[in-house]
């Protein structure tokens, strides 16, 4: 099935990237396809829950306020259907999804008990279309990538690495990014996803554990912590085995800690295993100050990772994740888009429609605390010898005999989708 925009801003090319002051030569030029659709502010998981879509609103607010839109083409994705959410998904899963509200759930209590929708995974008006909403954008983000229209595709709705093939976990219905990377697979023998959010991308790394096509990099809080996995020795089954890498990590790591791990062993594992297209999940969870994190990471020390895997000059989607603390959710994602477009972004905050949140600073930024780093140089340089002894047992990069087939983008004209309130069934 072909995925194509729903509707196009007519606000920037796409193609132009602005040299960051300092630097000696300026980057090349990125063409960045940046997905949001209005709507997703609008769905709440509950009172008291916290996870909150509206943070992507607040994101949207600032990358508009900034100007960023002069640096990329914004689009507005065509909702993941129910026949694309089933080439990972069940159909009995995506069906119940659909089905189910909080005017019926009543009659779903089994169901609920099967696919872990209930507490952490609420049920809430309009569930099904979030989940449409965010699979789209990543979903079309890679498309676009495959087709060569971007070099970055950006989707701040994406990032839901949580969820299973039968169930929902963690705040997570459907898995985004492995449907993307389904469609990057279309295109590339191999795809490399990396994880900065906090918790363990359990979700992705299990999809892909027995396969040597998708190579899994997750750094993340480990211990009595959700979910629970991600020890450094899980490092995939069968053909898979050693395409798994995962960095526990203890709390309080800060900025100049975290880039002495990333780097590395990023470079490392895209030196080794020579991927086609890298998948880039940034939790904000990991930042300083959230309300369920742990780590002690500043704005810039977060998007340093960014900056690093673009520099790695491959097709690149960036997603999102968790992150609790809103207005730092906000913050960071607005601050990532602009390293996405080459734009440097100052800290003085421009006038925008979620002002007062930013108080009393109103700046752009997310600073440390003082919190203890309890990751000792030993213990981090114990953990990447581990990886990188694992990785030496692996085949390397693996060679696979495949005919590209990226999926047609229909980017004509259709008075159909003139209408940006307009939906497709």
């Amino acid at each position: 099935m072909a995925r194509r925009n729903e509707s196009e801003s007519a606000t920037g090319s796409g193609t132009q990237a602005l040299q960051v002051p300092g630097q000696q030569t300026a980057e090349p030029k990125k063409r960045v396809a940046y997905f949001y659709d209005q709507n997703i502010g609008n769905y709440h998981y509950g009172p008291g829950h916290p996870m909150k879509p509206h943070r992507i609103r607040m994101c949207h607010s600032l990358v508009m306020n900034y100007g960023l839109y002069n640096k990329m083409e914004i689009y507005r994705a065509r909702p993941g259907s129910k026949k694309e959410m089933t080439a990972f998904h069940t159909d009995e899963y995506i069906d119940f999804l659909s089905r189910v509200s909080p005017d019926n759930m009543e009659a779903y209590a089994k169901e609920q008990i099967k696919f872990n929708v209930g507490d952490d995974c609420p049920i809430f008006e309009g569930l099904f279309e979030y989940c449409q909403l965010s699979a789209g954008g990543s979903m079309e983000g890679a498309a676009r990538l495959n087709n060569g229209s971007c070099d970055i595709a950006v989707n701040w709705a994406g990032g839901l690495h949580h969820a299973k093939k039968t169930e929902a976990s963690g705040f997570c219905y459907v898995n985004d990014i492995v449907l993307s990377i389904l469609e990057l697979l279309r295109y590339h023998p191999r795809v490399l996803y990396i994880d900065i959010d906090i918790h363990h991308g359990d979700g992705v790394e299990e999809a892909f554990y027995t396969t040597d096509r998708v190579m899994t990099v997750s750094f993340h809080k480990h211990g009595e912590y959700f979910p629970g996995t991600g020890e450094v020795r899980d490092v995939g089954a069968g053909p898979g085995k050693y395409y798994a890498v995962n960095f526990p990590l203890r709390d309080g790591i800060d900025d100049t800690t975290y880039k002495s791990i990333f780097e590395p062993v990023i470079q490392h594992v895209v030196d080794w295993y020579k991927p086609g297209a890298i998948v880039l999940q940034c939790g904000a969870d990991s930042l300083s100050g959230d309300k369920l994190g742990c780590f002690n990471l500043s704005m810039k020390g977060h998007a340093n990772c960014v900056a690093f895997v673009k520099k790695l000059n491959l097709p690149l989607l960036i997603l999102g994740g968790g992150g609790y603390t809103m207005r730092n959710v906000a913050r960071a994602w607005c601050y990532e888009t602009g390293v996405a477009v080459g734009q440097e972004v100052g800290p003085d905050m421009p006038f925008n429609d979620y002002y007062e949140y930013f108080g009393p600073d109103y700046k752009l930024d997310v600073k440390p605390s003082n919190m203890d780093n309890a990751n000792t140089v030993e213990y981090l340089e114990k953990i990447k010898q581990q990886v990188f002894e694992n990785l030496a047992r692996s085949k390397g990069a693996p060679s696979v005999q495949m005919q590209p087939v990226p999926r047609d983008l229909d980017l004509s004209d259709d008075e159909d989708l003139d209408d940006p309130e307009k939906r497709i069934p």
